[in-house]
């Protein structure tokens, strides 16, 4: 089960946008698998995709369209991620759009379509047209859980959190869904999210909040180590709350700012939650770097390793481990009489070796827990980074060998 995260109780809406949802049968039966997400006329979207050069067939054309047009609507399907389909598969992804603009009278350039799901299977058209009107049918503003149950694939839970803050005597709301489980690592980590809130904000403004929000949550998080081919994720303005940002000194921002970024990060450490066969959350912290670059390469090194995780999933303070990692991790001259690491609170090594006051008992204390964390003091300076991983369990590794089973 995931670690210390449940389903949401509750999504609060956001004035501007409605979801639908339906069941296209695309891959699972008796459940939904398409999300339609209508946007206001008015309101602002900024997104940022991955960066595998494979990337699927929808990714290439929502960055097309989202450069040309107005974006009013998005659709998603789970089963099929419609990547390495080709020419074949642009063309569903095309056919996809205008089939929501046929039922929106908008503009096909207006939609944005977004797939998660199987790699190289070309997706069904034909079962996204024909459940459309279903999903156009259902629009409303309080199906927010129910889109994100209608994107998952592996998730065990649907992952949605929602935050208020009080601006010139004014609620201005932020709510945000994602998906993703499995193949996560940046850039961006392999996930769907779609965050949206009341306020208007400038479409440069929204962009660069939303670059600075993956920065520090979507973009810090890994299970595996395997980028997706159809990483994407939304920020939506719809303006309608009433309180409106242009710049980053307006009164208000940095409250605003500072809620969004934390919807970002809820999420992001909620697919790590829900890591597939996932029994641990693990922070890993690294301190006192000559910059954050080198910082986050020592942390992901630590986190990719499969010695690393598989001591971590039999809760064995195998502290070598983690040594060994930081070592190969390739800081250019990197003093290890400099460096301290840590389980928790408990020092495991210091000056390059294990730390005079360590005990096995210890470290056994801290790695029995569900929530761990790994200090890593490089000595060197100032900067440091951090990311969020999981274990590597047995049974990560038989839902991705049973996946298209």
């Amino acid at each position: 089960m995931p670690v210390g995260l449940s389903e949401p109780a509750v999504l609060l809406p956001i004035a501007g946008v409605r979801w639908g949802v339906a069941a296209a049968g695309i891959r699972y039966a008796d459940r939904n698998d398409l999300a339609l997400m209508e946007i206001s006329q008015g309101a602002v979207t900024a997104a940022v995709y991955t960066r595998n050069s494979f990337c699927a067939a929808p990714v290439t054309l929502a960055r097309q369209h989202g450069k040309t047009a107005t974006t009013r609507y998005l659709l998603i399907n789970s089963g099929n991620a419609n990547a390495g389909t080709g020419a074949a598969g642009m063309k569903v992804a095309l056919d996809s759009c205008a089939a929501v603009a046929d039922a929106a009278d908008c503009k096909i350039e207006e939609v944005l379509p977004f797939s998660t799901g199987v790699i190289g299977e070309l997706l069904s058209a034909e079962k996204i047209q024909a459940a459309l009107p279903h999903a156009y049918a259902d629009l409303s503003a309080d199906h927010w859980l129910k889109a994100a149950r209608a994107v998952m694939t592996t998730d065990i839970l649907a992952k949605g959190v929602s935050r208020q803050v009080e601006i010139a005597g004014k609620t201005v709301t932020i709510t945000g869904i994602a998906k993703g489980s499995g193949m996560i690592c940046p850039d961006m980590a392999t996930l769907l999210a779609y965050v949206a809130t009341d306020a208007e904000v400038a479409p440069v403004l929204l962009q660069r909040l939303l670059q600075q929000a993956v920065a520090g949550s979507f973009n810090s998080i890994t299970v595996d180590g395997d980028t997706s081919t159809n990483d994407a994720c939304v920020l939506v303005a719809s303006g309608q709350a009433g309180i409106a940002f242009t710049a980053e000194t307006d009164v208000g921002y940095a409250e605003f700012s500072v809620a969004v970024i934390g919807v970002f990060q809820w999420l992001a450490q909620a697919i790590i939650r829900d890591g597939e066969g996932a029994s641990k959350f693990v922070t890993i912290d690294v301190q006192s770097g000559f910059n954050e670059a080198e910082c986050r390469q020592v942390a992901y090194t630590v986190a990719h390793s499969p010695l690393v995780k598989t001591a971590l999933f039999a809760s064995d303070p195998n502290w070598g481990r983690i040594l060994a990692a930081v070592g190969r991790a390739g800081i250019e001259n990197l003093d290890v009489d400099k460096v301290s690491i840590y389980l928790g609170d408990v020092a495991i090594v210091c000056g390059g070796s294990v730390d005079v006051s360590y005990t096995e008992a210890a470290g056994q204390v801290v790695m029995d827990a569900e929530e761990i964390t790994i200090r890593i003091d490089l000595g060197r300076g100032l900067a440091q980074g951090r990311v969020w991983t999981t274990d590597l369990s047995c049974d990560y590794v038989k839902i991705n060998a049973e996946y298209r089973s």
